[in-house]
């Protein structure tokens, strides 16, 4: 497992990974959260990463089913495209909040250009229509 010093912090590995995707986006910033990492478009967020603590994350780690300390993130997805994630299960996951809010597991398996696709399109569910027509839509979901 990788190695965490403070509740909620995310590996610096996984940090490297997301943070080209998320502020390569228009008007893309990115701030603290509660607890974790989070990246925003307006006041709007679109992706939120952190270590999930059963003991103090309880929603996400009933989303998850883990006991364990484990690195999630949360983005928006489309209500068409929704069903399809979850259907595979591992590592996608219903969060127990928002229609439009989807859990991923990041694990050693995690696709980086996957999730770049999908934070893109989270994107664009919550970017002013202007900002959101600058970003090129993926082209579906990626095969499973």
């Amino acid at each position: 497992m990788r190695r965490v010093t403070d509740r909620g912090d995310v590996p610096p590995e996984i940090l490297g990974e997301l943070r080209p995707a998320c502020l390569g986006l228009p008007e893309a910033y990115e701030e603290p959260a509660w607890v974790g990492t989070r990246w925003r478009i307006r006041k709007r967020t679109f992706a939120h990463v952190l270590t999930v603590d059963p003991d103090h994350q309880a929603a996400y780690a009933r989303a998850v089913a883990s006991d364990e300390p484990i690195c999630v993130l949360t983005f928006r997805s489309p209500g068409d495209e929704i069903a399809g994630l979850l259907a595979g299960g591992h590592p996608f996951y219903k969060a127990d909040w928002g229609t439009d809010v989807v859990v991923m597991v990041l694990d050693d398996g995690v696709d980086w250009a996957e999730v770049g696709e999908l934070l893109t399109e989270s994107y664009r569910v919550l970017a002013p229509k202007k900002l959101a027509a600058l970003v090129d839509r993926p082209a579906g979901p990626p095969p499973r």
